[in-house]
Parts: C-alpha cells; sequence; structure tokens
C-alpha cells in the first residue's frame, strides 16, 4: 500500500513539473544569420531587420551578417529598398544550429514618366519662392491632450470639426484601437528604439507600420483622417512622422476613454 503511494504521490510531481515547464516563458538568444540575393547569393548590407514580437531593431553589415536579440515563434521582419519585404519565423532549429542565410527577391520596378514639376523657375529667389506652392494645414493645441489636431485649413468650421471628432469619437477608431490594443502598445517601444526610428526615418511605404499593426495601407490611411491629418500629410510624411501621429492619436483616444 505504502509503495502504490509512493509511486501515485511520484507521478503527480512529475505531471506538475512537466506542467510548469511547458507554461514557461521562452528564452531569450542572440540569434546570427545573413541576408542575401536569392538570385545571385550577393550579400546584402545595411538591410533593415525588426524583431517585430519585441521591437528590437538592427541592421546587417558589410557582409549581410546581423545579430538580433529573439525567442522561438517570434517573427522577424526584414526590409531592404528594391527588395520585397520578407516574414522570418524563429524556429528551434535556428537557436541550436546557428547561422541562416535568409534570400530576399529584389523587385522589378518598371519606370513610368514622371513630371517633375510643372512651376518654370526663372532663377531669381524673389521671384521663384512666390511660385512654390504652400500647404496651409493648421494643427489646434487643446490643453490637457497630448497634441494638437489637424483642422486642414485656417478656417472658423475647421475648429468645430476638431471639436466634434474630440467629443464624438469615430466608430472606425474604436473598433480599429479597441481591436488592435496589443499591437498599439509596440508603439511606445518602437519610438525608444533608435534604430527602428532611424530606419522608419526615411521609409515612405508604411509597409513596416502595416507588419507591426497587422493592418492594411488603407487602414493607416483611414486612422490618420479620423484623427484629423490632413490629405497632405498623409500623403507626403515618412513613416516615422506617421508613427508618432497614431501614436499620439491612440494615446488620445485612451484618455478620452477614460474620461
Amino acid at each position: 500500500m505504502k509503495k502504490l503511494f509512493y509511486i501515485l504521490f511520484l507521478i503527480s510531481h512529475i505531471g506538475l513539473y512537466a506542467q510548469e515547464t511547458s507554461t514557461e516563458t521562452p528564452e531569450n538568444h542572440e540569434i546570427h544569420g545573413k541576408v542575401l540575393n536569392a538570385a545571385n547569393d550577393v550579400k546584402l548590407e545595411n538591410v533593415h531587420i525588426v524583431n517585430l514580437s519585441q521591437v528590437i531593431g538592427t541592421i546587417t553589415d558589410a557582409d549581410g551578417a546581423f545579430t538580433i536579440p529573439a525567442k522561438v515563434n517570434d517573427t522577424l521582419y526584414f526590409s531592404y529598398i528594391g527588395y520585397k519585404p520578407l516574414k522570418v519565423r524563429v524556429t528551434n532549429d535556428w537557436i541550436k544550429f546557428g547561422d541562416v542565410k535568409i534570400k530576399m527577391t529584389e523587385l522589378g520596378i518598371a519606370l513610368e514618366k514622371v513630371v517633375v514639376s510643372k512651376i518654370q523657375l526663372t532663377g531669381y529667389l524673389e521671384i521663384d519662392a512666390k511660385k512654390i506652392p504652400v500647404y496651409n494645414n493648421y494643427r489646434y493645441s487643446i490643453s490637457g491632450l497630448n497634441s494638437g489636431y489637424e483642422g486642414g485649413s485656417k478656417q472658423p468650421g475647421a475648429v468645430n470639426k476638431v471639436l466634434s471628432a474630440i467629443f464624438n469619437p469615430a466608430d472606425f477608431l474604436y473598433n480599429m484601437f479597441s481591436k488592435r490594443s496589443k499591437e498599439l502598445k509596440k508603439l511606445r517601444k518602437m519610438k525608444k528604439d533608435d534604430e527602428i526610428r532611424n530606419l522608419l526615418e526615411n521609409k515612405f511605404d508604411r509597409e513596416m507600420l502595416q507588419a507591426l499593426l497587422q493592418v492594411e495601407r488603407v487602414d493607416i490611411d483611414e486612422i490618420l483622417r479620423n484623427c484629423n491629418y490632413s490629405a497632405d500629410f498623409i500623403k507626403f510624411a515618412n513613416d516615422l512622422q506617421i508613427l508618432d501621429a497614431i501614436s499620439e492619436c491612440y494615446e488620445e483616444y485612451k484618455t478620452l476613454n477614460r474620461e
């Protein structure tokens, strides 16, 4: 009887130990790899790599090599001008066996006819300066919130538009932000990572923001419109400015929700 009791006691503890170890969070590792051109195996320098799961960034060196902290099942996002962006999941084999070769595919870009400018310059600064178009988009600051709102023009109706947006939050923002709260929390980490900020400052394609927030380009534009950013800002701002704009809008949305 004592022997049977001892066996049952041992089995129960083994099961408890297995359950505890299965719920442990994966360990962080320094993983290594090289990024190559898929067509000719040429090493790619300055490829930007972001761990989307932990919001950590790095770039490849002259040999195409990189090192980045990651856990099993983290998703790495590879971005390089002229190449198709790539998502790669970190596996146990990658951590166990070391360097992995990541091959990126070059994009075929068909150049269309481009009109540089319709403005005919004379060479005289005083005359030419008057011909340059100016975008008059004004932002209105409201005490108690993180930043201002962009009314689009300096008209009486612009202020009413701003106040309407604040005190009657759009259903779109509620649906978008409430469903993406987990992803949106990563915006703070992105804003603090210098490597990611440097990357976004030179990008205008919104691809990394789409990957992080798991939304389409049209959704990003719609978020900004509902946050009262002008069409000029949505069209011409770089990805870092877009990141800051969405982050500020999200923080204001949370403030209004709490109130």
